[in-house]
């Protein structure tokens, strides 16, 4: 018998999704969290515990290269305008108002962290840390408000995680009363950004665990790396046990205390998968859980994101969707943010009305196994604090190259260059956008 074309076996796969009822969207989307703080993931340290999330995991799809962002700023125009950090500008339109337009009802939570807020265009509800105000931007656990609807401002008398998952089910529960009408949800915690502040039934947790395994490389000279990191120490040794500090932390306790933090979050995923079950919505919500990007704790000498490699960017990524993402899986394709965007359009049968840069990952959530994605190329960017789009990065290019001065492409005190990455297949390639600066490949 002649197999049948592996397109059509895939539109007969994807035709029952299609014809059912569009599903509901919850986007939960943590700040700083690398796949190292969750121990589904093998990366983790040993001590690590976190249930409620490797549960999502056992139940769904998880992604082992997840580059949703380079930084907060860039990673969230990613995400409201679906394209790349050099093609958006601070006027693209967000899409999530073209889901509304196409009959879903949207809402988001929490840290938006780009540009000025447009609350009546993009969301029915909303929930808003303004992160641009000095009062408010540096409470990230505690004493924070939010900015309801675009108008008054809500003081939040609990830890900022609880506070947000509190609404969040509130949120769900009132969906619920709407059975008709799919929602999107973007739930943007605060943690477990610095200053890596444990609620305080977690605080202390960790402190009796073994000693944190330290990166090979975390302390200089590292000769086979570009120049910006060979002598690179962002952390001092202890004058009497030669133990890396952070600041008055050791980096052991530093670390433990970033992961008690990701403990009110491992507990708020078990909440809200719980509210999604009681309030019937749990077989026709698409669950999305990952990070703005990952965070680097001393490998390469890093205490930082930014910079083009796994230990800086990898975030988790895991999907969940009840009898269409099969169970316990997982994916080695390499995948960005805008790929999300994308993809949830496809998901909401949204017709997206302006350029999206993303792929549509489709395919791979209903069959994680295909191997015709293993070589299809992903790009990743950080330039900086350059968002004019396409017009801003070549005028700044010219700029450059007419007078000699990069200095525009040195994006962090540490002397990080804006870069181009390229993942395909077990490769990456790093492009730095800095005039004859060393290239880097690897496998």
């Amino acid at each position: 018998m002649t197999p049948l074309p592996r397109l059509f076996v895939f539109l007969l796969l994807l035709t029952p999704v299609l014809q059912a009822e569009r599903p509901n969207i919850l986007y939960i989307f943590t700040d700083d969290q690398s796949i190292r703080t969750i121990s589904a993931y093998t990366e983790a340290q040993p001590w690590i515990h976190t249930p409620n999330i490797d549960a999502l995991a056992k139940k769904g799809l998880r992604f082992r290269y997840s580059y949703t962002g380079a930084k907060c700023v860039p990673s969230r125009g990613n995400a409201l305008t679906g394209m790349h950090q050099f093609n958006y500008r601070k006027e693209t339109p967000y899409w999530p108002t073209h889901f509304r337009s196409q009959g879903y009802y949207t809402g988001m939570i929490g840290k938006w962290h780009w540009n000025v807020p447009r609350y009546d265009k993009a969301w029915d509800w909303s929930a808003v840390w303004e992160h641009h105000l000095p009062e408010n931007g540096k409470n990230y656990y505690w004493d924070q408000s939010l900015r309801i609807n675009g108008k008054e401002l809500l003081p939040l008398k609990q830890y900022s995680t609880d506070a947000y998952t509190d609404l969040t089910i509130e949120f769900l529960q009132e969906r619920a009363e709407e059975p008709d009408q799919p929602w999107y949800f973007w739930l943007c915690y605060g943690a477990v950004h610095g200053p890596y502040t444990p609620a305080d039934r977690h605080i202390g947790n960790l402190s009796d665990s073994p000693e944190m395994v330290y990166p090979k490389d975390l302390w200089p000279p590292r000769p086979d790396k570009p120049e910006h990191m060979v002598d690179l120490a962002m952390y001092d040794p202890h004058p009497e046990t030669g133990l890396p500090m952070k600041g008055d932390d050791t980096l052991d306790a530093a670390v433990k205390k970033y992961h008690e933090a990701v403990m009110a979050i491992d507990e708020s995923v078990g909440r809200i998968m719980q509210a999604l079950a009681e309030t019937g919505q749990l077989e026709n919500t698409v669950v999305v859980f990952t990070s703005d990007q990952g965070y680097a704790w001393g490998q390469h000498g890093f205490t930082l994101k930014i910079a083009p490699y796994d230990a800086n960017l990898l975030a988790p990524l895991i999907v969940h969707w009840p009898g269409k993402v099969p169970v316990d899986t997982r994916s080695t394709v390499p995948v960005n943010g805008v790929d999300l965007v994308r993809t949830f359009h496809s998901l909401a049968g949204v017709e997206p009305a302006e350029k999206l840069d993303g792929r549509d990952l489709t395919e791979i959530l209903l069959q994680p196994q295909i191997r015709d994605w293993d070589d299809k190329p992903m790009v990743q960017a950080y330039i900086g604090t350059m968002y004019g789009g396409e017009p801003q990065l070549i005028a700044e290019l010219e700029k450059a190259h007419d007078t000699g001065d990069w200095s525009e492409f040195i994006t962090h005190k540490t002397g990080i260059r804006a870069w181009l990455m390229l993942r395909q297949g077990n490769y990456k390639y790093i492009r730095y956008i800095y005039q004859d600066y060393l290239d880097e490949l690897y496998d």
